[in-house]
């Protein structure tokens, strides 16, 4: 069923845009930022996906799920979407480790007290 990878990728994208809009983690913090990262990501990985087909590392399998649109040889649509959702998850995911790795280094850096309440 030709597409329906891409429609997997496009929900993922969609629930991806629902947790960061929820807790306000990528976009939804820092619209122009996220943009601009997303961009750099994006252009970083599809050189890379270039760079790799050229090189006889990367190509298209045979599979009826894809649907046919190639961006460049050997790079299907759907490569720009799973780029994507991989950049996002990531983002989200640094965004939302953040604050506990911050959290969790003050209380180490916490000044100890006494039983007394001194410092």
């Amino acid at each position: 069923m030709p597409g329906l990878y891409l429609a997997g990728l496009v929900l993922s994208i969609a629930g991806i845009a629902v947790l960061d809009a929820r807790y306000r983690l990528f976009f939804w913090r820092a619209p122009l930022r996220a943009a601009a990262v997303m961009a750099i990501g994006l252009v970083f990985f599809l050189a890379w996906d270039v760079a790799g087909v050229h090189l006889g590392i990367f190509f298209i399998g045979t599979t009826p799920l894809l649907t046919g649109v190639l961006l460049a040889p050997d790079v299907p649509l759907e490569e720009l979407f799973f780029l994507v959702l991989l950049c996002w998850t990531t983002m989200d995911l640094f965004a939302a480790v953040r604050p506990v790795v911050e959290r969790l280094g003050r209380r180490g850096t916490a000044t100890p007290r006494h039983e007394d309440g001194r410092a």
